[in-house]
C-alpha cells in the first residue's frame, strides 16, 4: 500500500464508522430536571455533598422518559468524596449538567476510599446516552498528592486516583467543562464506544506526575476535538485496545505531546489501530507525536495518520520508540510490538534540540510502511531567524530498522526513507 492509498484507506475507515454511529434525532419529550439542592446539597466547598449527589443521581438515572437532567447550579462549589454514577439508566438521554464547581478533598488523608485504595474520584459507568456539559469545573485537588514524600508514602504515590473516568458506556458526549489538577489522569475513557469529546479545558502543573489529560483505553469510535490541554504528562495517551480514534484541533503544552503507548509491557500482547491525529498545535512540549512500545512486547500498531501538526519549541517532535523503558536498567529482548502503516504529513515548526525525528525500531520486528510527506522541522533559533552556532553530537534525525518512503520536501532528511521502497 503506497502513501496515497494509505491516506484514502484511513479516510474510508472513519467515514464508514462515523456513518454507522447512533442516531440522535429523536425529540425530547417527558423530560425532567433533578437539582442537587433539592436533595440536601450545601454547595459551600466544605460540607460533604456526596450523599446529596448520589440521591439526585438515583432519581435522575431511574426517571423513565426521553431526557433526564441532573443539575449542578452555578456559583457554588460542591465537595465530593470518591463517587460513582452508575447505570444502566431508564431515560434515553442522561444529562449531567455542571454549571458549578465539583471539588475533591483537599489533602490525601481526607479522601474516604473503599479498601484504602482510591481507584478514581468520579466515575460514570454502564450508561448509554450520557451527556456531560459545562461550563463548570471539576477540580481534583492534586497538588497535595503530587508533593507527597514518595520514600515515606510509596504506596500512595503509586496509587494516585484518576480524576474523571468513563467506563463500559456508549454514546457519551462531553463538552465545555474545565477539568483540572487530578492526582493522576485528568480524564480516562475505558472499555467504551462512541465517545464524543469537544471544547474542553484540561490543566495541571507542567511538572505534575502521570497527569495525562485524556487517556483512552480499550475504546472504539472516539472523537476528541477543539480542546486545550496543558498538563504534566501526555496531553492525550492512547492505550491498548483502542481503535477508530479521531483527534483534531488540540492545543497541547506544556506536556508530553500525544502518544500511542506504551504498549507491550512485561511481554503482553496489545494493539492500537486506525488513529487520526490532525490540526494540532504543540507548544514547548517534551514530545510531539509519539509511538512507544516496550521491548519484549507483542501485538500491533497500525494505520496511524499524523497530519497538519504545528510545532513551537518542541523537544522531540516525531518519535517511534520500540525500545521504550523508563528505568535505569532494561533487559534486551528480540520480541517487539509490530508497527506498520504510519503516515506523517504536513508537520512544520521548531524544535529545541537534536534529533528532531527519531525512528528507532527493532531488528527482529522492523517498522514497515512508514510514510513521510512535507516535513519541515527547524532548530528553534533557526526558526527565529537567528544564526545557529551550536554544536551537537546528535544528527538531526535518527532512523534504524525502518522501511518506508518519503515524498515532497523532508527536513531533516532521513536516509532510511527515500523514494525507493526498502
Amino acid at each position: 500500500m503506497d502513501f496515497f492509498m494509505l491516506l484514502t484507506y484511513l479516510f474510508s475507515l472513519f467515514h464508514n464508522n462515523q456513518t454507522a454511529g447512533p442516531s440522535h434525532s429523536s425529540p425530547d419529550v417527558n423530560s425532567k430536571i433533578f437539582n442537587v439542592f433539592n436533595y440536601g446539597a450545601i454547595g459551600n466547598g466544605y460540607a460533604d455533598d456526596t450523599k446529596a449527589f448520589m440521591d439526585a443521581w438515583e432519581d435522575t438515572c431511574n426517571y423513565i422518559g426521553s431526557k433526564s437532567t441532573m443539575e449542578i447550579p452555578q456559583g457554588r462549589a460542591f465537595l465530593l468524596q470518591p463517587i460513582g454514577f452508575h447505570g444502566p439508566c431508564k431515560s434515553k438521554k442522561i444529562v449531567f449538567s455542571i454549571s458549578g464547581n465539583l471539588t475533591a478533598p483537599y489533602a490525601p488523608y481526607q479522601w474516604k476510599c473503599n479498601e484504602d485504595y482510591c481507584h478514581q474520584w468520579i466515575e460514570f459507568a454502564h450508561i448509554n446516552g450520557l451527556y456531560i456539559d459545562g461550563p463548570g469545573t471539576i477540580d481534583g485537588q492534586g497538588p497535595k498528592w503530587w508533593s507527597l514524600n514518595c520514600k515515606k508514602y510509596e504506596q500512595a504515590c503509586h496509587r494516585r486516583p484518576r480524576g474523571m473516568v468513563i467506563s463500559h458506556s456508549s454514546n457519551v458526549h462531553i463538552s465545555n467543562i474545565v477539568v483540572k489538577d487530578s492526582p493522576n489522569f485528568q480524564m480516562s475513557l475505558e472499555d467504551s464506544k462512541w465517545i464524543f469529546v469537544k471544547q474542553l479545558t484540561i490543566t495541571a502543573d507542567g511538572d505534575s506526575p502521570n497527569t495525562d489529560g485524556i487517556h483512552i483505553q480499550r475504546c472504539r469510535n472516539v472523537f476528541v476535538h477543539n480542546s486545550n490541554i496543558h498538563t504534566g504528562d501526555d496531553c492525550i495517551s492512547i492505550g491498548d485496545g483502542s481503535k477508530y480514534v479521531n483527534i483534531s484541533g488540540i492545543s497541547c503544552g506544556p506536556g508530553h505531546g500525544i502518544s500511542i503507548g506504551s504498549l507491550g509491557r512485561n511481554g503482553s500482547k496489545e494493539t492500537v489501530e486506525n488513529v487520526i491525529v490532525r490540526d494540532c498545535i504543540f507548544r514547548k512540549t517534551d514530545n510531539g507525536v509519539r509511538i512507544k512500545t516496550w521491548q519484549g512486547g507483542r501485538g500491533l500498531v497500525r494505520n496511524i495518520l499524523f497530519e497538519r501538526i504545528k510545532l513551537h519549541g518542541v523537544t522531540r517532535p516525531i518519535i517511534i520508540d520500540q525500545f521504550y523503558c523508563p528505568h535505569s536498567q532494561c533487559n534486551n529482548h528480540t520480541d517487539a510490538v509490530e508497527i506498520k502503516n504510519i503516515m506523517y504529513k504536513h508537520i512544520h515548526g521548531t524544535a529545541v534540540k537534536k534529533p528532531f525525528v527519531e525512528l528507532l525500531c527493532s531488528k527482529s520486528v522492523p517498522c514497515r510502511d512508514i510514510y513521510m510527506n512535507d516535513i519541515d522541522i527547524l532548530d528553534q533559533d533557526e526558526g527565529k531567524g537567528k544564526k545557529y552556532h551550536k554544536r551537537s553530537s546528535h544528527p538531526p534525525a535518527e532512523c534504524i530498522n525502518v522501511r518506508g518512503e518519503s515524498n515532497g520536501a523532508i527536513k531533516p532528511k532521513l536516509a532510511c526513507l527515500d523514494s525507493e521502497r526498502h
